[in-house]
């Protein structure tokens, strides 16, 4: 059996990509995805590009830049699951469905995927707070974040 050598951008990409072993939500076999930044050194905004299906992609936002107070919480176990690794090795995600207007636009704050920057595992979790819900729009946020400034 003839074996593929992956080229040296294959090999590049595999070491940046995320691995889900569940999956998304919906999406369940779309394991590996290469997150690409918006905006170079910037994690504001994120296209989550499937590997294994190029029709496949999602457009991902740091939502503490859009909820200063945002303050997610999950099991220890479940946080385990991404394999050890201090809480500052961790990047949190929300999925967004791009609008027009942009204001129109939804984040999931109650979905978020959390990323363990260490191993590259990722998982999509369910928030138990009631004040996060799966429709929060760009114009809501931002108008709350003017508010207390």
């Amino acid at each position: 059996m003839e074996r593929k050598l992956e080229t040296e951008e294959e090999n590049r990409e595999r070491d940046n990509s995320i691995y889900f072993k569940e999956g998304l939500f919906g999406f369940e076999t779309c394991k590996r995805f290469l997150p690409v930044a918006v905006e170079k050194d910037s994690d504001a905004v994120l296209i989550l590009q499937s590997m294994e299906d190029d029709n496949i992609s999602f457009v991902l936002m740091n939502p503490f830049i859009l909820k200063e107070d945002y303050a997610p919480e999950i099991p220890e176990d479940e946080l385990k699951e991404l394999g050890e690794a201090e809480e500052k090795d961790y990047s949190w995600y929300v999925l967004c469905v791009a609008r027009t207007p942009a204001e129109k636009s939804t984040v999931n704050l109650k979905c978020p995927i959390v990323v363990n920057t260490v191993t590259h595992r990722a998982k999509q979790v369910i928030l138990d707070k009631r004040e996060y819900g799966f429709r929060h729009t760009l114009g809501e946020l931002t108008r709350r974040e003017k508010k207390i400034c």
